[in-house]
């Protein structure tokens, strides 16, 4: 994962929107959720809304909800009593103990368990607890920043996460743009990536990319964000072997190979490899059929139309992807978009 500073480096709008919400909300001494996909930088965020706060020099907690099952996940962050559970042999303080005066960071919350979710509520609403096994209450002051992938409200509704915890962690909501939101910055962040993979490698020089392999970043769709993106460029690198010329070589997909191994067919696809499947699936038309009199080439036209427009969608407008879904080749892909008057 990249440093605090990687995740912060940009200037398209929705970064610097972003950026100032954080600065307004930091010094807020209040709950703060941060939600976003994968690899667009959530725990970078969380710690500076802890290092922009009032609590910058008191203590900086971090837990990973999903990391932990729920016995341990309660001990990590409520700490337990000697004799608690078998292993127990003396009290041990939990993050919440340790974060006192400061901030406690809780990745993946969506994961936690209604148990621990209960507890966590209590802590946010009274700043009470007890440790695990343990009678006596014992009062924190600590600052929680919740982050998560999943749609929270969406879990709520579905029974799967508390009304009320959701309720006390959103007094504001920080969402993560994802990177291809913001692919003003994919230029920059790819040129600091490989500045530092180049010096890693003690290149004498960090020489750039081809004007192909950026606009081949700029058009991919980035489903790993800027962590994907540091992978792809460090990969880039260290595939090319020097810094003497701009890396033109790309590979988005390290397992796409001749060799992969096949993926295991499953029940449904075995039904639907048996004849007996094949001969019930033919005596439906794939597609519905005019019964009137009709143009042939419109038919086709319009027909592949809606087959371009649909790979476009399903590959979130990234032409190679969308390329590589129907089969073509990305030059065949651009030509039938051109053929078919479909602007991007």
């Amino acid at each position: 994962m990249a440093s605090h500073s990687d995740q912060m480096i940009g200037s398209s709008p929705a970064l610097l929107d972003m950026m100032d919400k954080i600065s307004r909300a930091a010094p807020l001494d209040k709950p703060m959720l941060v939600i976003g996909e994968r690899g667009t930088g959530k725990e970078m965020i969380a710690a500076r809304l802890h290092y922009l706060s009032n609590r910058w020099n008191n203590t900086y907690q971090k837990v990973n909800c999903a990391a932990l099952p729920e016995t341990l996940l309660e001990s990590e962050l409520f700490g337990y009593e000697a004799g608690a559970f078998t292993g127990a042999q003396k009290r041990r303080k939990g993050r919440f103990e340790v974060a006192d005066d400061g901030s406690l960071f809780l990745d993946e919350i969506g994961t936690m368990s209604a148990a621990a979710q209960e507890k966590l509520l209590r802590v946010i609403e009274y700043g009470e607890f007890e440790r695990v096994g343990g009678t006596e209450t014992l009062t924190v002051n600590v600052r929680i920043i919740a982050a998560t992938n999943i749609d929270l409200p969406s879990a709520a509704e579905a029974g799967e996460f508390r009304h009320d915890l959701l309720d006390r962690l959103a007094f504001d909501v920080i969402t993560v743009p994802p990177l291809r939101e913001r692919s003003e910055d994919i230029p920059v962040l790819a040129e600091h990536f490989g500045m530092q993979m180049a010096s890693d490698l003690e290149w004498l020089q960090f020489p750039g990319f081809t004007k192909d392999a950026m606009d081949a970043m700029l058009e991919y769709a980035w489903p790993g964000n800027i962590r994907e993106l540091k992978n792809v460029v460090e990969r880039a690198i260290y595939c090319a072997w020097d810094g003497e010329a701009p890396v033109g070589d790309i590979i988005f997909d390290p397992f796409d190979s001749p060799y992969r191994p096949k993926t295991k067919t499953n029940r449904r696809q075995q039904e639907l490899d048996t004849p007996k499947a094949e001969a019930e699936i033919s005596k439906e038309p794939s597609v519905a059929l005019p019964t009137d009199e009709f143009c042939f080439r419109t038919q086709v036209n319009a027909y592949e139309t809606e087959l371009l427009k649909h790979a476009l969608t399903e590959n979130k407008y990234n032409q190679r992807a969308a390329a590589k879904f129907t089969g073509l080749s990305y030059d065949q892909f651009r030509h039938a978009l051109k053929k078919h008057s479909i602007d991007i």
